[in-house]
Protein backbone atom coordinates (compact mmCIF):
# COMPACT_ATOMS: atom_id res chain seq x y z
CA UNK A 1 0.00 0.00 0.00
CA UNK A 2 1.13 3.56 -0.74
CA UNK A 3 2.07 5.50 2.38
CA UNK A 4 -0.47 8.07 3.52
CA UNK A 5 0.27 11.69 2.62
CA UNK A 6 1.38 13.73 5.64
CA UNK A 7 -0.91 16.70 6.27
CA UNK A 8 -0.56 19.87 8.35
CA UNK A 9 -3.53 22.11 9.13
CA UNK A 10 -2.44 25.65 9.94
CA UNK A 11 -5.10 27.55 11.83
CA UNK A 12 -6.90 24.47 13.07
CA UNK A 13 -9.04 26.10 15.78
CA UNK A 14 -11.61 27.76 13.50
CA UNK A 15 -14.68 26.35 11.77
CA UNK A 16 -12.82 25.52 8.56
CA UNK A 17 -10.04 23.91 10.60
CA UNK A 18 -12.55 21.72 12.41
CA UNK A 19 -14.10 20.68 9.09
CA UNK A 20 -10.69 19.82 7.67
CA UNK A 21 -9.98 17.62 10.69
CA UNK A 22 -13.40 15.95 10.39
CA UNK A 23 -12.92 15.16 6.70
CA UNK A 24 -9.26 14.13 6.80
CA UNK A 25 -9.61 11.97 9.92
CA UNK A 26 -11.29 9.25 7.84
CA UNK A 27 -9.48 9.98 4.56
CA UNK A 28 -7.98 6.72 3.24
CA UNK A 29 -4.78 8.34 1.96
CA UNK A 30 -4.07 11.24 4.32
CA UNK A 31 -2.67 11.44 7.85
CA UNK A 32 -2.73 14.57 10.00
CA UNK A 33 0.76 15.09 11.46
CA UNK A 34 0.53 18.72 12.62
CA UNK A 35 -2.21 21.06 13.83
CA UNK A 36 -1.44 24.69 14.63
CA UNK A 37 -3.39 27.28 16.59
CA UNK A 38 -1.05 29.84 18.12
CA UNK A 39 -3.39 31.10 20.86
CA UNK A 40 -4.32 27.54 21.81
CA UNK A 41 -0.87 25.99 21.42
CA UNK A 42 -0.27 23.18 23.89
CA UNK A 43 -3.94 22.22 24.12
CA UNK A 44 -5.44 18.97 22.94
CA UNK A 45 -7.94 19.20 20.09
CA UNK A 46 -10.64 17.78 22.38
CA UNK A 47 -10.35 20.88 24.56
CA UNK A 48 -11.20 23.08 21.57
CA UNK A 49 -13.60 20.79 19.70
CA UNK A 50 -15.34 18.30 21.97
CA UNK A 51 -17.01 16.64 18.99
CA UNK A 52 -13.56 15.46 17.83
CA UNK A 53 -12.47 13.94 21.15
CA UNK A 54 -12.72 10.38 19.81
CA UNK A 55 -9.90 11.01 17.32
CA UNK A 56 -6.20 10.44 17.93
CA UNK A 57 -4.78 13.79 16.85
CA UNK A 58 -1.56 15.79 17.39
CA UNK A 59 -1.52 18.40 20.12
CA UNK A 60 -2.06 21.94 18.87
CA UNK A 61 1.18 23.84 18.39
CA UNK A 62 2.64 27.03 16.90
CA UNK A 63 3.53 27.19 13.21
CA UNK A 64 7.22 27.65 13.99
CA UNK A 65 7.20 24.33 15.88
CA UNK A 66 6.04 22.30 12.87
CA UNK A 67 8.62 20.07 11.18
CA UNK A 68 7.69 20.78 7.57
CA UNK A 69 10.29 18.32 6.30
CA UNK A 70 7.76 15.64 7.31
CA UNK A 71 4.78 17.33 5.59
CA UNK A 72 3.54 16.68 2.06
CA UNK A 73 0.75 19.26 2.01
CA UNK A 74 -0.43 22.03 4.30
CA UNK A 75 -3.85 23.60 4.49
CA UNK A 76 -3.67 27.25 5.54
CA UNK A 77 -6.87 28.35 7.31
CA UNK A 78 -5.38 31.57 8.62
CA UNK A 79 -6.68 35.17 8.42
CA UNK A 80 -6.17 37.19 5.25
CA UNK A 81 -2.64 38.56 4.93
CA UNK A 82 -0.79 35.67 6.53
CA UNK A 83 -0.20 33.32 3.61
CA UNK A 84 1.80 35.79 1.51
CA UNK A 85 4.69 35.53 3.96
CA UNK A 86 4.13 31.88 4.83
CA UNK A 87 4.28 30.78 1.19
CA UNK A 88 7.81 32.22 0.93
CA UNK A 89 9.10 30.36 3.97
CA UNK A 90 7.65 26.89 3.42
CA UNK A 91 9.99 24.32 1.85
CA UNK A 92 9.47 23.84 -1.89
CA UNK A 93 8.57 20.22 -1.14
CA UNK A 94 5.40 21.25 0.71
CA UNK A 95 2.27 21.83 -1.34
CA UNK A 96 -0.15 24.44 -0.02
CA UNK A 97 -3.92 24.88 -0.19
CA UNK A 98 -4.80 28.36 1.02
CA UNK A 99 -8.30 28.94 2.37
CA UNK A 100 -7.76 32.67 2.82
CA UNK A 101 -8.13 35.28 0.07
CA UNK A 102 -4.40 36.00 -0.22
CA UNK A 103 -3.89 34.42 -3.65
CA UNK A 104 -7.40 34.47 -5.15
CA UNK A 105 -6.97 37.72 -7.09
CA UNK A 106 -4.47 37.70 -9.93
CA UNK A 107 -4.14 41.47 -10.07
CA UNK A 108 -2.23 43.27 -7.31
CA UNK A 109 -4.25 46.48 -7.69
CA UNK A 110 -7.49 44.55 -7.35
CA UNK A 111 -6.17 42.89 -4.18
CA UNK A 112 -5.30 46.27 -2.69
CA UNK A 113 -8.74 47.63 -3.61
CA UNK A 114 -10.71 44.80 -2.02
CA UNK A 115 -8.49 43.98 0.97
CA UNK A 116 -7.03 47.38 1.80
CA UNK A 117 -3.40 46.26 1.83
CA UNK A 118 -0.70 45.68 -0.79
CA UNK A 119 -0.20 42.23 -2.26
CA UNK A 120 3.21 41.25 -0.89
CA UNK A 121 3.76 38.08 -2.95
CA UNK A 122 3.14 39.09 -6.55
CA UNK A 123 6.29 37.19 -7.52
CA UNK A 124 4.48 34.00 -6.49
CA UNK A 125 0.97 34.89 -7.66
CA UNK A 126 1.37 33.85 -11.35
CA UNK A 127 2.19 30.29 -10.29
CA UNK A 128 -0.90 29.90 -8.06
CA UNK A 129 -3.91 27.94 -9.32
CA UNK A 130 -7.45 29.20 -8.76
CA UNK A 131 -9.22 26.65 -6.58
CA UNK A 132 -12.41 25.77 -8.43
CA UNK A 133 -11.68 22.14 -9.39
CA UNK A 134 -14.51 21.72 -11.87
CA UNK A 135 -13.03 24.48 -14.05
CA UNK A 136 -9.31 24.58 -13.14
CA UNK A 137 -8.49 20.91 -12.63
CA UNK A 138 -5.44 20.82 -14.90
CA UNK A 139 -3.91 23.96 -13.38
CA UNK A 140 -4.50 22.63 -9.85
CA UNK A 141 -2.86 19.29 -10.69
CA UNK A 142 0.38 21.02 -11.63
CA UNK A 143 0.43 23.69 -8.92
CA UNK A 144 2.39 23.89 -5.67
CA UNK A 145 -0.05 26.48 -4.28
CA UNK A 146 -3.79 26.65 -4.90
CA UNK A 147 -6.09 29.41 -3.67
CA UNK A 148 -9.39 27.96 -2.50
CA UNK A 149 -12.30 30.11 -3.69
CA UNK A 150 -14.58 32.10 -1.41
CA UNK A 151 -17.79 30.30 -0.46
CA UNK A 152 -20.12 32.81 -2.16
CA UNK A 153 -17.84 32.68 -5.18
CA UNK A 154 -17.99 28.90 -5.53
CA UNK A 155 -21.78 28.93 -5.18
CA UNK A 156 -22.17 31.57 -7.88
CA UNK A 157 -19.44 30.53 -10.33
CA UNK A 158 -20.51 26.91 -10.52
CA UNK A 159 -23.88 28.11 -11.81
CA UNK A 160 -22.63 30.89 -14.08
CA UNK A 161 -19.38 29.80 -15.73
CA UNK A 162 -20.82 27.12 -18.06
CA UNK A 163 -23.59 29.26 -19.64
CA UNK A 164 -21.25 32.27 -19.92
CA UNK A 165 -18.58 30.17 -21.64
CA UNK A 166 -21.21 28.70 -23.96
CA UNK A 167 -22.40 32.18 -24.86
CA UNK A 168 -26.00 31.43 -23.92
CA UNK A 169 -26.23 33.83 -20.95
CA UNK A 170 -25.88 37.59 -21.35
CA UNK A 171 -22.97 39.07 -19.34
CA UNK A 172 -25.11 42.04 -18.34
CA UNK A 173 -27.15 42.31 -16.24
CA UNK A 174 -26.31 39.54 -13.77
CA UNK A 175 -27.82 39.88 -10.30
CA UNK A 176 -26.64 37.55 -7.51
CA UNK A 177 -28.82 37.54 -4.38
CA UNK A 178 -26.88 35.36 -1.92
CA UNK A 179 -27.50 34.04 1.60
CA UNK A 180 -25.18 32.40 4.12
CA UNK A 181 -25.42 30.69 7.48
CA UNK A 182 -23.69 32.35 10.43
CA UNK A 183 -20.64 30.06 10.34
CA UNK A 184 -19.52 31.92 7.22
CA UNK A 185 -18.31 34.76 9.46
CA UNK A 186 -15.82 32.48 11.23
CA UNK A 187 -15.46 31.49 14.88
CA UNK A 188 -13.96 34.68 16.26
CA UNK A 189 -15.97 36.68 18.78
CA UNK A 190 -18.00 39.40 17.06
CA UNK A 191 -20.81 41.37 18.62
CA UNK A 192 -22.89 41.23 15.46
CA UNK A 193 -22.69 37.42 15.44
CA UNK A 194 -24.02 36.87 18.96
CA UNK A 195 -27.11 34.65 19.13
CA UNK A 196 -29.38 37.51 20.17
CA UNK A 197 -28.07 39.64 17.30
CA UNK A 198 -28.51 36.98 14.61
CA UNK A 199 -31.50 34.90 15.69
CA UNK A 200 -34.94 35.77 14.35
CA UNK A 201 -33.45 38.16 11.84
CA UNK A 202 -32.43 38.36 8.19
CA UNK A 203 -30.06 41.05 7.01
CA UNK A 204 -27.96 42.21 4.07
CA UNK A 205 -24.32 43.14 4.64
CA UNK A 206 -21.31 44.21 2.59
CA UNK A 207 -23.76 45.87 0.21
CA UNK A 208 -22.03 47.13 -2.96
CA UNK A 209 -18.56 46.40 -1.53
CA UNK A 210 -18.22 42.79 -0.39
CA UNK A 211 -14.72 41.38 -0.83
CA UNK A 212 -15.91 38.46 -2.93
CA UNK A 213 -16.88 40.88 -5.68
CA UNK A 214 -13.25 40.97 -6.79
CA UNK A 215 -13.23 37.23 -7.41
CA UNK A 216 -16.59 37.35 -9.16
CA UNK A 217 -15.45 40.16 -11.49
CA UNK A 218 -12.25 38.26 -12.29
CA UNK A 219 -13.75 34.85 -13.01
CA UNK A 220 -16.99 35.94 -14.68
CA UNK A 221 -15.00 38.18 -17.03
CA UNK A 222 -12.69 35.28 -17.92
CA UNK A 223 -15.64 33.01 -18.59
CA UNK A 224 -17.45 35.57 -20.76
CA UNK A 225 -14.34 36.77 -22.57
CA UNK A 226 -15.22 40.37 -21.78
CA UNK A 227 -15.56 42.56 -18.68
CA UNK A 228 -18.42 41.48 -16.41
CA UNK A 229 -19.51 43.32 -13.28
CA UNK A 230 -22.33 41.46 -11.53
CA UNK A 231 -24.58 42.98 -8.89
CA UNK A 232 -23.93 40.95 -5.74
CA UNK A 233 -25.58 41.27 -2.33
CA UNK A 234 -24.89 38.80 0.51
CA UNK A 235 -27.32 38.18 3.37
CA UNK A 236 -26.96 36.58 6.78
CA UNK A 237 -29.52 33.88 7.58
CA UNK A 238 -30.03 32.61 11.17
CA UNK A 239 -28.80 29.06 10.55
CA UNK A 240 -25.42 27.47 11.25
CA UNK A 241 -24.55 26.19 7.79
CA UNK A 242 -25.67 26.57 4.25
CA UNK A 243 -25.43 28.94 1.34
CA UNK A 244 -27.75 29.84 -1.50
CA UNK A 245 -27.26 32.09 -4.52
CA UNK A 246 -30.37 33.10 -6.42
CA UNK A 247 -29.18 34.52 -9.74
CA UNK A 248 -31.16 36.59 -12.26
CA UNK A 249 -29.94 36.99 -15.84
CA UNK A 250 -30.97 37.31 -19.48
CA UNK A 251 -30.97 33.92 -21.19
CA UNK A 252 -33.23 31.15 -22.41
CA UNK A 253 -33.64 28.66 -19.58
CA UNK A 254 -33.44 25.61 -21.88
CA UNK A 255 -30.06 26.72 -23.25
CA UNK A 256 -28.66 27.45 -19.78
CA UNK A 257 -29.85 24.10 -18.51
CA UNK A 258 -28.22 22.28 -21.43
CA UNK A 259 -24.94 24.10 -20.86
CA UNK A 260 -24.92 23.10 -17.18
CA UNK A 261 -25.80 19.49 -17.93
CA UNK A 262 -23.00 19.27 -20.47
CA UNK A 263 -20.43 20.91 -18.17
CA UNK A 264 -21.21 18.78 -15.12
CA UNK A 265 -22.24 15.49 -16.71
CA UNK A 266 -19.28 13.64 -15.20
CA UNK A 267 -18.68 15.79 -12.13
CA UNK A 268 -19.19 13.92 -8.83
CA UNK A 269 -19.88 16.99 -6.69
CA UNK A 270 -22.23 19.08 -8.85
CA UNK A 271 -25.81 18.00 -9.45
CA UNK A 272 -27.94 19.81 -12.03
CA UNK A 273 -31.61 19.41 -11.22
CA UNK A 274 -34.40 18.88 -13.72
CA UNK A 275 -35.44 22.06 -15.52
CA UNK A 276 -37.87 23.98 -13.31
CA UNK A 277 -36.78 22.27 -10.06
CA UNK A 278 -35.05 24.28 -7.31
CA UNK A 279 -32.68 23.01 -4.57
CA UNK A 280 -32.64 23.63 -0.82
CA UNK A 281 -29.67 24.10 1.52
CA UNK A 282 -30.84 21.22 3.72
CA UNK A 283 -30.26 18.83 0.78
CA UNK A 284 -26.50 19.47 0.79
CA UNK A 285 -25.83 20.05 4.49
CA UNK A 286 -22.60 18.40 5.66
CA UNK A 287 -21.66 17.27 2.14
CA UNK A 288 -19.31 18.36 -0.63
CA UNK A 289 -22.23 18.67 -3.04
CA UNK A 290 -23.49 21.67 -4.99
CA UNK A 291 -27.04 21.51 -6.37
CA UNK A 292 -28.10 23.86 -9.18
CA UNK A 293 -31.62 24.58 -10.39
CA UNK A 294 -32.71 26.46 -13.52
CA UNK A 295 -36.13 28.09 -13.89
CA UNK A 296 -37.55 30.10 -16.78
CA UNK A 297 -38.68 33.51 -15.56
CA UNK A 298 -42.20 34.75 -16.38
CA UNK A 299 -40.85 36.94 -19.17
CA UNK A 300 -39.23 35.27 -22.17
CA UNK A 301 -35.49 35.66 -22.32
CA UNK A 302 -34.93 35.78 -18.56
CA UNK A 303 -33.73 32.97 -16.33
CA UNK A 304 -33.40 32.32 -12.60
CA UNK A 305 -30.64 30.03 -11.33
CA UNK A 306 -30.56 28.73 -7.76
CA UNK A 307 -27.29 27.26 -6.48
CA UNK A 308 -26.80 25.77 -3.00
CA UNK A 309 -23.91 24.24 -1.06
CA UNK A 310 -22.65 23.85 2.49
CA UNK A 311 -20.44 26.90 3.06
CA UNK A 312 -18.08 24.94 5.34
CA UNK A 313 -17.69 21.94 3.04
CA UNK A 314 -17.97 22.57 -0.72
CA UNK A 315 -17.66 26.28 0.07
CA UNK A 316 -14.44 25.85 2.07
CA UNK A 317 -12.88 22.74 3.66
CA UNK A 318 -14.46 20.06 1.47
CA UNK A 319 -13.39 21.85 -1.68
CA UNK A 320 -9.93 22.30 -0.13
CA UNK A 321 -9.67 18.51 0.38
CA UNK A 322 -10.90 17.99 -3.20
CA UNK A 323 -8.11 20.32 -4.36
CA UNK A 324 -5.54 18.53 -2.19
CA UNK A 325 -6.56 15.19 -3.68
CA UNK A 326 -5.84 16.56 -7.15
CA UNK A 327 -2.54 18.16 -6.15
CA UNK A 328 -1.35 14.94 -4.50
CA UNK A 329 -2.40 12.69 -7.38
CA UNK A 330 -5.11 10.96 -5.36
CA UNK A 331 -8.64 10.04 -6.37
CA UNK A 332 -10.44 13.38 -6.38
CA UNK A 333 -13.40 11.97 -4.44
CA UNK A 334 -11.32 10.37 -1.66
CA UNK A 335 -12.74 11.14 1.77
CA UNK A 336 -15.53 13.26 0.28
CA UNK A 337 -18.34 10.96 -0.82
CA UNK A 338 -20.25 11.53 2.41
CA UNK A 339 -24.00 11.88 2.12
CA UNK A 340 -25.71 15.09 3.27
CA UNK A 341 -27.00 15.18 6.86
CA UNK A 342 -30.81 15.02 6.88
CA UNK A 343 -33.01 16.21 8.47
Amino acid sequence: MTAAKKIAILGASGYTGAELIRLIATHPAMEIVALTADRKAGQEVAAVFAHLRHLDLPTLCRIEDVDFSAVDLAFCAMPHGVTHGLAKTLPETVKLVDLSADFRLRDGAAYRHWYGRPHSAMDIQPTVAFGLPEHYRAEIAGARITANTGCYVATSLLALIPPLKAGVLAPDPIVIDAKSGASGAGRGLQEGMLFAEVNEGFSAYGVAHHRHMGELDQELSLAAGQPVVASFTPHLVPMNRGMMATIYARAEADAVHRALLEAYRDEPFVQVLALGETPATRHVRGSNQCHIGVVADRQDGRVILVSVLDNLVKGASGQAVQIANIMLGLDETSGLMLAPVFP
